[in-house]
């Protein structure tokens, strides 16, 4: 099977190298010249045999839109794009509509795996019809890890990305509580090995994971983390997540909470704390810290 593959960035480019170990041909395009096989989607589009079928592994948003928009006019009727980025679900549905409209499939694929999964495989999450679903297996069971599961047909167009979105929400969560169990075993004079108990944590317990794994090799690089700054991006999905839990009445405090530790770690003085902090000196005359003259300047 031939697949033509867009953006070979750190997954893109894992993904390509994985499925061409599993024995198909991957053309892969990509803006910088010294990853990419071909000159520009044209190219790509010219080396695919029909049906063609072309994985899109580039930013949400404009980006994604933008190479649609090429494919639309560059595909022919019987063809299918796969979605791969961290797309919104939303969008999804726009763009099956707009490749639909030219007689061009459309799937969209929650992918997770990061830099791990070309060793050890890539969790898949799908949505679309049934016949795009079934053409595509080959590809899907190359890039899944061995076994029965990593691979959901999760419904329709646009149920790929919203599994994602949940996904990515739920390891908000559980990355924050970990962050926070964390931090108060560094913080008390009596654990004096927070490392190893993590690193304890990680057989027998119910809250091993692999996320755990990872906060211990965190922890064997740099024991108390002091070689990072306190701050912490969100990709969008975990918005995205919050805003669905509203839309859908779906009450969501670990994973809401999560989102908005985020923000809070970009705040070098918070604004939010200095009125707690005001507030609880006027009301119960608790201490306050009085910022210093460099932090007023900033202010």
């Amino acid at each position: 099977m031939q697949l033509g593959l867009v953006g070979l960035g750190k997954m893109g480019g894992n993904m390509r190298e994985r499925l061409r170990n599993a024995g198909l041909t991957v053309v892969g395009y990509d803006r910088d010249p010294d990853l990419s096989d071909v000159g520009n989607l044209v190219d790509l589009v010219d080396r695919l045999e029909a049906p063609r079928v072309v994985w899109v592994m580039v930013p949400a948003g404009a980006a994604t839109q933008g190479v649609i928009d090429q494919l639309a006019t560059l595909l022919k009727p019987g063809d299918i794009v796969v979605d791969g980025g961290n797309s919104r679900w939303t969008d999804d549905e726009k763009h099956a509509a707009q490749l639909h409209a030219r007689g061009i499939g459309f799937v969209d694929a929650g992918v997770s795996g990061g830099v791990w999964g070309l060793k050890n495989g890539y969790a898949l999450m799908v949505g679309g019809d049934k016949e795009h679903v079934r053409w595509l297996e080959p590809v899907f069971d190359a890039l899944k890890p061995h076994g029965p599961y990593g691979f959901v047909h999760a419904g329709k167009v646009g149920a790929g990305h919203f599994a994602k979105m949940v996904h990515n929400g739920i390891e908000y969560a559980m990355m924050q509580a970990y962050a926070e169990g964390w931090e108060l075993l560094e913080k008390v004079d009596s654990v004096t090995d927070v490392r190893e108990v993590f690193r304890s944590w990680t057989q027998g317990t119910v809250i091993r994971s692999w996320l755990l794994d990872l906060a211990v090799d965190a922890l064997d690089d740099d024991e108390h983390l002091e070689k990072l700054r306190g701050y912490a991006e969100d990709s969008g999905e975990g918005r995205w997540t919050v805003e669905a839990a509203i839309d859908n009445a779906v009450p969501m405090p670990a994973i809401t909470s999560a989102l908005f530790a985020r923000f809070a770690s970009r705040q070098e003085d918070s604004p939010q704390m200095k009125m707690v902090a005001a507030l609880r000196n006027q009301f119960g005359g608790h201490a306050v810290e009085t910022a210093t003259e460099e932090q007023t300047k900033k202010d």
